[in-house]
């Protein structure tokens, strides 16, 4: 079968689009035909030997896939051709993927294939942050951080299925029209005077904030939000882990939150499913993940280029068989 594969951690031109071997069915495990498989960062932290789990090389990356199962266990419960989602971990940029029952998920019927791989890492992500770790509630306010992003335009969109109002703040320029038709009622542009932006949208500031950012906006962001508001920390896409001055949280009666999802389900494994079935519930309602790029298998590396170089709005995926 053809598969990327990451020869040298180099970055995305450290990768290779080579004939390998089909996975073989063991017992237990599922082989699935890989429709789409979504891109995500921990894609190009892997190509740059950046990211926690450095696999041996060579290997093939992929993390978010949709697909649909090949071949299945006795007495699984999953048959073969049912629409799936894999949490791959591994091995989705390739046409086929053997996997475990519990990395399988169904594929809602509502979505496509392009439209389930993008499901994975970020939905997971932002209904992780902003239900089980932000506790947000019907008619709050939402403010994200780097809405343009990946996190960012799952968060819009989760928070807006949630019945929050959205106020996007974003630093990319020409993104107003896309973060509205997802769902943003405000967008604020990361310039100087943001912050005063923010507040005079919202009066008092916004009762949650996303962010998967960091950096040097971080101080300020603190500033963003409301007392008895929840700041929630994803990430720091912008490079800069910052410091918290501790006076705001106290005279403000503010809560500082992390939403790892990766660590947290380390140690809690029935979380990916509990989300899914929420996710699929939203989905149900009308909820949907925009796809905004489409790859072909062989346009990885550029893909990755992409993402690395902020090229990337919202969510791109490859489509490696439709």
């Amino acid at each position: 079968m053809k598969a990327q594969v990451i020869v040298s951690e180099t970055g995305p031109e450290g990768l290779e689009l080579q004939d390998i071997p089909a996975p073989t069915q063991h017992p237990g495990t599922y082989l699935v035909d890989v429709r789409s498989c979504g891109i995500c960062f921990p894609d190009l932290l892997m190509s740059q030997g950046k990211y926690q789990m450095r696999p041996p090389l060579p290997f093939t990356p992929g993390t978010e896939v949709a697909g649909v199962v090949s071949a299945a266990p006795e007495g699984g419960e999953y048959a073969v051709g049912d629409r799936v989602v894999v949490a791959s971990g591994l091995g989705g940029f390739g046409e086929q993927i053997a996997v475990v029952e519990g990395q399988l998920f169904p594929l809602p019927d509502e979505l496509t294939f392009d439209e389930g791989a993008a499901l994975g890492i970020n939905f997971q992500t932002a209904l992780f942050a902003l239900q089980m770790r932000a506790n947000l509630q019907p008619g709050e306010t939402v403010g994200v951080l780097g809405s343009a992003g990946g996190i960012g335009v799952a968060s819009i969109i989760v928070a807006k299925a949630m019945g929050a109002r959205v106020v996007a703040v974003v630093h990319r320029t020409g993104n107003e029209e896309m973060l509205r038709g997802l769902g943003a009622d405000e967008v604020v542009q990361l310039t100087d005077g943001w912050k005063d932006k923010v507040l005079e949208l919202t009066g008092n500031g916004v009762d949650v904030l996303i962010d998967p950012v960091g950096g040097d906006v971080f101080d300020e962001a603190l500033r963003t939000v409301a007392p008895d508001g929840r700041f929630v920390v994803i990430g720091f896409a912008a490079g800069g882990i910052p410091t918290v001055k501790l006076n705001r949280v106290l005279f403000r009666n503010i809560s500082i939150v992390g939403a790892a999802w990766g660590e947290y389900i380390r140690t809690h494994p029935e979380v990916p499913g509990n989300l899914h079935n929420e996710i699929v519930r939203l989905v149900k309602e009308g909820m949907r993940p925009p796809v905004n790029h489409t790859y072909a298998l062989a346009d990885l590396p550029q893909a990755l280029t992409d993402l690395a170089e902020g090229r990337v709005r919202g969510k791109a995926v490859v489509q490696i068989s439709q």
